[in-house]
């Protein structure tokens, strides 16, 4: 779902959009526990307002994981391509890649193709 605006959203869509907001400004602020009263004060100081029930669900949540580090992704956590190797060591290499071959290559024998009947020739 692509959201375009916050009106998009039902009233208990941006409840919850308000308590994850408020969950992330007060876990950055203080360490140990999140209040529910905290979550309302930062909710209601940016103009919104949230349930005593929303409060204290996300506050637990939150508090009970330890704060909020386990929920933001670490910085230069993502992928990317490596850089490129050394010249040096291709026979080794080498070697690796036909012992891999050789054992791709080792016919098990007997057993069934994937439609039931036996191997060998077929008309697919």
């Amino acid at each position: 779902m692509t959201l375009s605006s916050i009106s998009d959203l039902t009233d208990s869509q941006k409840e919850e959009l308000v308590a994850s907001l408020s969950v992330l400004v007060v876990g950055s602020a203080v360490e140990g526990d999140i209040s529910a009263e905290a979550l309302t004060a930062v909710a209601e100081a940016s103009g919104n307002t949230l349930s005593g029930s929303y409060a204290a669900l996300f506050s637990s949540v939150a508090t009970k994981a330890g704060g909020i580090e386990k929920f933001c992704a670490a910085p230069g956590g993502g992928g990317g391509g490596g850089g490129g190797g050394g010249g040096g060591g291709g026979d080794a290499a080498e070697e690796e890649e036909k012992e891999e071959e050789e054992e791709e290559e080792m016919d098990l024998g007997g057993g069934m193709d994937m439609f039931g009947g036996d191997e060998g020739g077929g008309d697919y």
